[in-house]
């Protein structure tokens, strides 16, 4: 199965929690046939039990219900919680449970994010059910229908059924599941792909990313909660802002959760600042969003552009080229930009001893994550 290009379809943006998880629980209590979920993070608290009694109403009304988990971004929910779920009928399943295999195998781990009701409409981005996506994260989604809410199936289907995925919830249920997807008539009719990454074994969204920018003639704006990018990324940042093209970095701030992620990826804020790439770091919560656009395309879902992501983790983003979407999401970056501080490249120059060395610590750290592999 690989990405492919579909015509007619609709793509929404849905930035901040306020819009999408209305959006989303609206479109859970409507379902009439089946409810597919699958998440990185899913941790017992406010959000969690507001999903958990969606789900359960929504099978009592008949509804299939699948939950798909990652076994390590899930340990944070509770017994009472799991038990609740399969009690209320959800089928309910977990992605390679961390075991006493092999290192690598432990370190692989479903970091995707979906959302599809009845075979026809789909989310997806970088959210999860977790409290922090109530008010302290700044993510965005996107509301797919058309044709390829299908592929997102397909895709969902897979690991479902997975020789790696686990749980009371019969693996066959996929086989079973029938797609309500027709073209979008009209004006809104956009082309999109859904496109996935494997690890180091299958780099699909890299590789895409890699060729974007490369072709870019007008702008490359990325968005990222965690910067460490390779080698090769960031050399063809440089020339495409050398060539005269755009190139603006949407980085967190101080506020992070992982702050030594944030240290190891400004060790590369020197060369690129002297490239003619632009950095902003986001100042009001933490930015959680991963979305990247290069002229009229566009990539959102829930690929980091960090080691853990390119090497170890089940990613998927949704692909769209279409100059009306793209023009929604370059207008969703200029607001952040203005709640951000830019980086000078003087005054960065300029950084306190201390900061130096928690780059230089946190980078090594880093690279021997990246050596893992």
């Amino acid at each position: 199965m690989h990405g492919i290009w579909r015509d007619g379809n609709d793509f929404e943006l849905l930035p901040e929690a306020s819009r999408f998880l209305p959006a989303m629980f609206e479109a859970i209590e409507q379902a009439r046939t089946s409810i597919l979920i699958e998440l990185y993070l899913m941790e017992t608290g406010r959000l969690a039990s507001a999903l958990i009694d969606a789900l359960v109403r929504s099978v009592e009304r008949g509804v299939t219900v699948l939950l798909l988990l990652d076994g390590y971004g899930a340990m944070g929910l509770s017994r009472h919680d799991r038990e609740r779920l399969e009690a209320g009928g959800v089928a309910l399943r977990f992605f390679n449970p961390l075991g006493l295999h092999s290192l690598a195998r432990n370190l692989t781990r479903d970091h995707r994010k979906l959302v599809v009701v009845d075979g026809h409409i789909a989310f997806t981005g970088g959210f999860g059910a977790v409290d922090e996506f109530l008010d302290a994260w700044y993510e965005v989604a996107v509301r797919i229908r058309g044709p390829v809410v299908a592929d997102w199936m397909r895709l969902f289907s897979r690991l479902w059924d997975s020789p790696l995925t686990r749980g009371s919830g019969p693996a066959g249920l996929v086989r079973g599941l029938s797609t309500a997807t027709r073209a979008v008539d009209g004006y809104r009719g956009m082309r999109g792909r859904a496109i996935w990454g494997q690890g180091y074994r299958y780099q699909a969204i890299r590789h895409s990313l890699h060729g974007h920018v490369e072709r870019a003639r007008r702008r490359i704006w990325i968005c990222t909660p965690y910067f460490a990018p390779t080698f090769s990324l960031r050399l063809r940042l440089a020339r495409a802002a050398r060539r005269g093209v755009e190139v603006r970095l949407l980085l967190p701030g101080e506020q992070h959760d992982h702050p030594g992620v944030r240290y190891a990826g400004q060790r590369f804020y020197g060369r690129l600042l002297r490239a003619g790439v632009r950095i902003y770091e986001f100042q009001p919560t933490f930015i959680h969003a991963k979305v990247s656009l290069a002229d009229d395309w566009v990539s959102l879902g829930s690929c980091n552009f960090d080691h853990w992501s390119l090497h170890w983790n089940l990613e998927a983003n949704q692909e769209v080229e279409d100059r009306r979407f793209a023009d929604e999401v370059a207008a969703l970056f200029e607001r952040n930009f203005v709640a951000s501080q830019e980086m000078d490249h003087e005054a960065w120059v300029r950084r306190p001893r201390w900061q130096r060395v928690k780059e230089w610590l946190f980078g090594i750290l880093d690279g021997m994550l990246t050596r893992l592999k």
